[in-house]
């Protein structure tokens, strides 16, 4: 379809110069990369329209009657029929002509369609895109806003990747800290004297490390109702611990690798369980210390500034704007002790990730809670002068909750994101015993599984990632709606069509003569979506938005649903048409596989 929109801009341009010619109007031509294209409310005014409200200025005149004057001007009739409709220039396509092409490109590119452009060319091809995400502590297991956060991440590098970029994935594991010297003390009071590892306990060791964090903070506080119980110098013994470590106290340290190669053992199964992968770790107590070099160097030149106190600082006023509260208007980068801030370690680190792969653009995927964070980042890297900060991105995302209320990880209500998996995972597997097809669908354990994955990461990733959002896991695992397990049912469905059509003996039909047989309203319609993914995945990649996947992937759904029950198959008027239907199927299959992909939804043969 994209060849088709890209035909459409050059024959409607070359009529609005000629309509400017003809009427002697001083105004500039009109280039075909300027004109939009619209789908038309209704089928029966067009399959695509051209917008000519832009020219009613310049022109001097109103937009029909300029659509009106354009449309006489168009001849060609290559691609259909031109007709002028209010304010718009719209093309009636030849379904014939413009059928055959789209589903040969499926046909022929398979796993690859939805990479190439009108053109033949990948849009983001020489494009070097890093993307970093997830980004958890080692003092506790991923919990559902990690989820949110990896199904993004994930999902927008393998639309990157299948728009053309090459794409460098990268996790900042945030394991040095305060809040990891509370867990070490927590086990060394609780556990230590027992011996008590992961493996003892039955446990995953992200958890029993996540439990020992649960645990300090009931120690600080104390028992409800009973003050006496609290020890509030639990705090300093934590601030105690981390000098020790930043010190390199060898006890301190031991116990330190032992934790975090538990908790990070731990992380990794969840990744690999949920389809995660990264290229490279970076590690928070290798990186904290790289920024303070480049701000001392920013000192020099005098780029920062040093305060009354001694720590040095940068003016943000351009990035916040003037204001009452004059303490926002300079960031701390050093403190009065020369230490580092959190944000030094960021820059230090961007700096670091440059040299170690040489981006052209470096995406975050992290919480709208730290959009000023990434605001001073950017400017601070910008103002040290390096040519690459003004392709920084903060891809910035809602918080996600349960409808119980927000999580909060040192009171324990956080949603371990393996308790939620196997929460449901038995809801999927008990849905699939209850319709009686555990033994059709092979391995109903394998196919709850990718059930499961398919409600949790489509929930995910089919609102836009700025929203908050409720996640509703009765909702997510519905067969019916706009869910990923829908999505998978229709994959079945069509896979056990196309079985079923070969084993009575009917094989696809792609030749031009049987394609052009696909002309009921239900057969066309379906077409042009599938002619759509590849300007659909292009979208989402210039908008790092894989809602606009999961929406297309919907729409394919129902817009096959809907020919399927109109046009029948096996029971066509004539072997062509069947053959060519069944065709249609095979591609929608191919095209629904490809963009479930992108948005993390396991594709399953039976279902």
């Amino acid at each position: 379809m994209a060849d088709v929109k890209a035909s459409c801009r050059q024959i409607v341009a070359a009529a609005i110069n000629e309509f400017i010619k003809e009427k002697g109007l001083d105004a500039p031509e009109a280039a075909p990369d300027s004109l939009q294209i619209v789908t038309p409310p209704n089928p029966e005014m067009g399959d695509l329209g051209v917008p000519l409200f832009a020219f009613a200025k310049t022109l001097r005149m109103a937009p029909p009657q300029i659509a009106a004057g354009v449309a006489e001007k168009i001849t060609d009739k290559s691609i259909g029929e031109f007709i002028a409709v209010g304010p718009y220039v719209n093309v009636k396509l030849d379904k014939a002509g413009s059928a055959a092409p789209i589903l040969s490109a499926i046909s022929s590119q398979k796993d690859n369609y939805g990479s190439f452009n009108s053109e033949g060319k990948k849009p983001l091809e020489g494009r070097r895109v890093m993307v970093e995400f997830s980004s958890p502590n080692t003092n506790k297991p991923l919990h559902l806003g990690h989820i949110r956060n990896d199904a993004l991440g994930e999902s927008v590098s393998r639309i990157l990747k299948a728009a053309g970029a090459e794409v460098y994935k990268v996790d900042l594991i945030n394991n040095r800290g305060v809040h990891i010297c509370k867990s070490m003390l927590a086990y060394k009071m609780f556990h230590e004297a027992n011996g008590d590892t992961p493996e003892s306990l039955g446990m995953k060791g992200d958890h029993f490390v996540g439990q020992c964090y649960v645990e300090f903070d009931k120690y600080l506080k104390g028992e409800k109702d009973k003050p006496e119980t609290a020890h509030p110098e639990a705090n300093q013994m934590a601030e105690d611990m981390l000098i020790k470590w930043e010190s390199g106290d060898p006890e301190v340290r031991a116990l330190w690798e032992k934790m975090n190669e538990w908790t990070f053992d731990g992380v990794k199964e969840t990744y690999a369980r949920t389809g995660i992968s990264f290229d490279k770790y970076y590690f928070e107590s290798e990186t904290y210390l790289k920024g303070k070099d480049e701000i001392l160097k920013g000192l020099e030149k005098g780029v920062f500034f040093k305060a009354d106190d001694g720590s040095v600082r940068i003016d943000v006023t351009d990035v916040v704007g003037k204001g009452k509260d004059e303490d926002n208007h300079e960031k701390v980068l050093l403190r009065k002790d020369g230490t580092s801030v959190y944000i030094t370690q960021d820059i230090g680190t961007a700096i670091s990730r440059h040299s170690d792969w040489a981006f052209n653009q470096l995406v975050y995927v992290v919480a709208s809670e730290q959009n000023y964070h990434f605001k001073i980042l950017f400017h601070i890297l910008k103002k040290l002068g390096f040519d690459w900060a003004d392709k920084l991105f903060h891809l910035s995302y809602g918080l996600v909750n349960l409808p119980s209320g927000r999580m909060k990880s040192r009171e324990g209500t956080v949603v371990d994101a393996d308790d939620l998996i196997d929460s449901l995972h038995a809801d999927a597997l008990a849905a699939i015993k209850e319709r009686g097809r555990d033994e059709e669908v092979g391995n109903a354990d394998e196919v709850a599984e990718k059930v499961a994955l398919a409600a949790l990461h489509y929930y995910m990733l089919q609102a836009t990632p700025i929203k908050d959002m409720l996640f509703n896991p009765a909702e997510s695992l519905s067969f019916n709606g706009n869910t990923g397990p829908y999505l998978q049912y229709m994959g079945a469905r069509i896979n056990s069509i196309v079985a079923k059509a070969k084993e009575a003996g009917l094989e696809p039909d792609s030749s031009e003569e049987a394609v052009k047989l696909l002309s009921a309203s239900e057969e066309w319609e379906l077409i042009k979506q599938l002619g759509d993914y590849s300007s659909v995945v292009e979208k989402a990649a210039e908008n790092l938005d894989p809602s606009c996947i999961a929406a297309y992937l919907y729409e394919v759904c129902k817009l096959f649903s809907k020919f399927y029950q109109q046009c029948s198959i096996l029971n066509a008027e004539d072997k062509k048409v069947a053959g060519a239907r069944l065709y249609l199927s095979q591609c929608t299959l191919q095209v629904i596989k490809n963009a479930m992909n992108l948005v993390l939804v396991p594709y399953l043969e039976k279902m």
